[in-house]
């Protein structure tokens, strides 16, 4: 018996490397479920689990201690089932691009709702400023301002051609922590993990030139080593961010919505339709982003239709 980090799901098994470095091929043994949630990983990268050896080679994970966080999304669309992107991680990477493809900033607001839910601070990375004209480097710069003035540490990179300042900033913040990497297939996850490590390699692709979509580089999540201490987990692309049911707290997890309910007429404002809602009347005045709210009433859509919507 022994005990170790999950550092890659392969589909049919999972890689533990233990304390003294030895990485041992698992697979699993026990209904290892979220309460209430179902899920299509029972285990996910960034796990403390225990296993068993035994005398054919074969290991199996008998037991996962308590997480301290995870990332979680609804797997698909129409799905009941969600999966667990990491756990037990310290911030989180959004890395987001406005040209080939472009993010919605519904896909933004629900990962970052997502990981408010669980306590996971985020920096948002827009990627790809090096194919931005004019105009849509203004764009960018009310995205910045957008989510700064939310509370959000937002960064604007080149992976591809940045000199080194900001790759050098990132590496700064991802020291001796344990960092997940997420967002959109073909936004450059892969070409910044490369720059950030660069003894990986890892495999990149281009975009579709028709439909400005990336293709899926990555296929399930991985953890690797940062040179100098932490640990970046990269994984995959995904089109749309499912949210798992926040019951009635959805309001909790945009901050600024949360924090200017306090001043709503009723105690239990749904911000939707209540008279003295002050969350309404701050989105007329733009004191609140009409986008963000879009994005908080397409949630409160999941909840109320048990599905979720493709935020596109």
């Amino acid at each position: 018996m022994g005990n170790g980090t999950v550092i890659k799901n392969t589909g049919s098994s999972y890689l533990v490397t233990t304390p003294d470095g030895t990485t041992i091929n698992c697979k699993v043994k026990g209904n290892f479920r979220l309460k209430g949630i179902r899920t299509t990983n029972p285990v996910a990268v960034g796990d403390e689990v225990t296993f068993t050896a035994n005398a054919d080679d074969t290991a199996y994970i008998t037991a996962i201690a308590p997480r301290r966080n995870y990332i979680i999304r609804r797997a698909s669309n129409l799905s009941k089932e969600a999966h667990i992107l990491a756990a037990n991680v310290d911030q989180a990477f959004l890395v987001v691009s406005l040209k080939e493809p472009i993010t919605s900033t519904t896909f933004i607001d629900r990962f970052l709702a997502t990981a408010e839910a669980y306590s996971v601070p985020v920096t948002i990375i827009i990627n790809k400023t090096d194919l931005l004209d004019a105009e849509e480097r203004e764009l960018a710069e009310a995205v910045r301002h957008l989510y700064t003035t939310i509370g959000y540490e937002v960064m604007l990179i080149s992976a591809t051609e940045d000199s080194g300042e900001a790759i050098a900033s990132i590496k700064a913040m991802a020291q001796d922590k344990t960092s997940l990497i997420s967002g959109n297939s073909g936004v450059g996850k892969s070409t910044l993990i490369n720059r950030l490590i660069p003894s990986h390699n890892l495999r990149t692709a281009r975009v579709s030139a028709t439909h400005h979509t990336g293709m899926h580089t990555t296929t399930f999540s991985e953890m690797h080593p940062l040179p100098g201490g932490g640990y970046l987990i990269d994984t995959p692309g995904v089109k749309g961010f499912g949210t798992v049911d926040f019951g009635n707290d959805v309001a909790h997890y945009f901050r600024e919505i949360f924090a200017c309910s306090s001043h709503c007429k009723y105690g239990n404002c749904t911000h939707t339709h209540e008279p003295g809602c002050a969350v309404r009347d701050a989105v007329e005045s733009h004191e609140i982003s009409e986008s963000r709210y879009t994005s908080y009433l397409s949630i409160l859509e999941d909840k109320e239709e048990g599905k979720y919507r493709k935020p596109f």
